[in-house]
């Protein structure tokens, strides 16, 4: 896929400032620090469209970014560790519940892991929470450039098996570097797939 146009629209906190137009969005959504800036980034062939920083927990609100007038990169704050006041983490869940329970234009929430990590509680919880109200999801493991071919495979085995079982439902991740570029036209393939 290659990009013509992206852009920053706005960052919002409710839905009364989210964008009127009637276009489809992909949500992305992982802990902090797994790399989703990165993925926008690299799928949109723009080094700087999203921000990235090695500090995590930058996001703190709904950030929209058109892509080719035809459907919205929606960046959702991360969550987990991130070292930023309590006041400003409470806030994070309702806002980020509110988008993904009223939204209807989402038509996909990408849902990021770094591949060396295993996920937690926090994760699987969410997951099942997509489950619940039918939101598809599209699995990508990050940072794959950081161990071998053989170890990427073995993880996304495990993972696949770690994910399988928590939530009692097949999935095939998508292995992806932003360093390498690996994975990104999987991903636009199934971009494509449920925004077409």
């Amino acid at each position: 896929m290659k990009t013509v146009f992206a852009e920053f629209i706005k960052s919002a906190a409710e839905p009364a400032h989210y964008p009127d137009e009637n276009l489809p969005e992909v949500a992305f959504v992982g802990r902090s620090n797994v790399g989703k800036s990165s993925l926008i980034n690299t799928l949109v062939q723009k080094k700087n469209l999203a921000k990235t920083s090695n500090t995590p927990g930058r996001t703190q609100l709904i950030n929209f970014f058109k892509v080719n007038d035809w459907v919205f990169f929606v960046d959702l704050p991360g969550y987990g560790f991130a070292k930023v006041p309590l006041s400003i983490k409470k806030k994070w869940g309702p806002m980020v519940e509110t988008y993904l329970k009223a939204r209807r234009n989402l038509k996909l929430v990408i849902f990021i892991f770094d591949i060396r990590r295993t996920p937690d509680d926090d994760d699987t919880s969410l997951l099942e929470w997509f489950r619940l109200y039918g939101i598809s999801v599209l699995f990508v493991l990050t940072k794959v450039d950081k161990l071998s071919k053989t170890q990427s495979n073995l993880r996304k085995k495990e993972l696949e098996k770690h994910l399988s079982l928590s939530l009692k439902m097949e999935i095939n991740p998508i292995l992806f570097s932003a360093k390498t570029g690996e994975g990104k036209e999987t991903i636009w393939q199934e971009i494509l797939k449920l925004t077409s």
